[in-house]
């Protein structure tokens, strides 16, 4: 399968981020691509602060470095923290950015290993954060499917550190449920952008979405949640939308589900997951005499580029650089307090305010609101 740009940025930022800086003739050669394509994807990584730049040759950010120590080598003192994420680029880069400025503000160092989405690689991953120095674990596990937790999560449960997971909700009882985590509340995401299509007068919106990763399935569950609270009814099953850079004649069935859907079964509003998709489909729609908001009120999920779509998307938002940025705060006070379950040690006490002996710390799961940020794509400029 052709590789992404998406996964051409992960390879390219996991090799600077080894190397500390790299010529971009080299990083060409050890990519497989053409120096022009590497200087694309520098200057599009460099825009989002994840690279610094400099005459042909690239480094990893000199802010993250003289803040947070991450240009230091291992053991060169201070706390160090290993962040393991799916991706550097689309979602996660927000993600990577709260962490980043937690940790600076710690003065811990932050190392980052990418596991591409292939959760098969998680284990091995985290094993060089540990093999580097890392002292406590942020775990974004590469999970797609629902199977995948029972299938590559279980050495989770097993670490030699803290760790607190990011952006993934365990299965109720489950070894990883006692896991500390930060999470976007999608459901919360979800009603609200039901909710706001609802208050402009139309019915139960159509959902498009994904299933292949743990926001997908979790925006799909909190429709149903979303439209039981609310008394509607679902108007159509939900179509499965897939890039359409990956699979043109699925995503072109979507489409054609939702014309559709529009022109003779009364549908007048969709959520659309996520944003990418979102705009390849209000720009096939509009070929097929389908047009947004006139014929079909949308929101989109994520909130990445919803803005820039030429008919800018109301978008949900979830709050992706508080995740990294809580949840880098709470393995600092994790490391800062002793493991769970463990009473500090009397020397330790003073940091942490007083505390009666065998007392322990609870384990904590925080749940984060999306926003929904209303633009010109559901032909209002405000929310009801």
């Amino acid at each position: 399968m052709r590789e992404s740009a998406d996964e051409r940025h992960d390879r390219l930022l996991e090799l600077v981020r080894e190397q500390g800086s790299a010529r971009v003739s080299d990083l060409a050669g050890q990519l497989g691509v053409s120096p022009v394509t590497v200087r694309r994807d520098v200057e599009t990584l460099a825009e989002r602060g994840l690279l610094d730049r400099v005459h042909g040759s690239v480094s990893w950010p000199r802010s993250a470095a003289s803040t947070a120590g991450a240009g230091a080598p291992p053991g060169g003192g201070g706390l160090v923290i290993g962040l393991l994420a799916p991706s550097a680029t689309y979602y996660f880069a927000e993600v990577i950015r709260g962490a980043h400025d937690a940790a600076a503000q710690a003065g811990a160092r932050l190392i980052l290993r990418i596991s591409d989405y292939r959760p098969k690689e998680d284990k091995a991953r985290s094993e060089g954060l540990l093999a580097a120095g890392a002292e406590g674990l942020l775990i974004a596990p590469g999970w797609q499917a629902a199977g995948d937790q029972a299938a590559y999560g279980d050495w989770m449960s097993e670490l030699p550190v803290p760790a607190v997971l990011l952006e993934r909700q365990p299965a109720l009882g489950s070894t990883l449920d006692d896991m500390d985590r930060v999470c976007s509340d999608h459901r919360h995401g979800v009603l609200l952008a039901v909710r706001h299509l609802v208050g402009l007068g139309h019915g139960a919106p159509l959902l498009v979405a994904r299933a292949d990763s743990p926001t997908a399935l979790a925006v799909r569950a909190g429709y149903d949640e979303a439209l039981g609270a609310l008394g509607l009814e679902q108007p159509r099953p939900v179509i499965d939308s897939v890039p359409a850079e990956l699979d043109r004649g699925r995503f072109e069935e979507a489409v054609r589900a939702v014309q559709t859907a529009v022109t003779t079964g009364g549908v007048t509003a969709a959520l659309v997951h996520n944003d990418v998709d979102a705009i390849h489909l209000v720009q096939r729609l509009a070929e097929l005499g389908v047009r947004v908001p006139e014929d079909l009120a949308l929101v989109a999920y994520d909130d990445e580029v919803a803005a820039l779509a030429d008919t800018p998307l109301t978008a949900v938002a979830p709050p992706k650089r508080q995740v990294g940025l809580y949840g880098t705060r709470m393995l600092v006070e994790r490391l800062s307090t002793g493991p769970r379950g463990r009473t500090p040690e009397p020397q330790d006490r003073e940091h942490q305010g007083r505390q009666e002996p065998g007392q322990q710390e609870p384990g904590q799961h925080l749940a984060l609101l999306p926003r929904l940020h209303v633009r010109d794509s559901c032909g209002a400029t405000a929310p009801r």
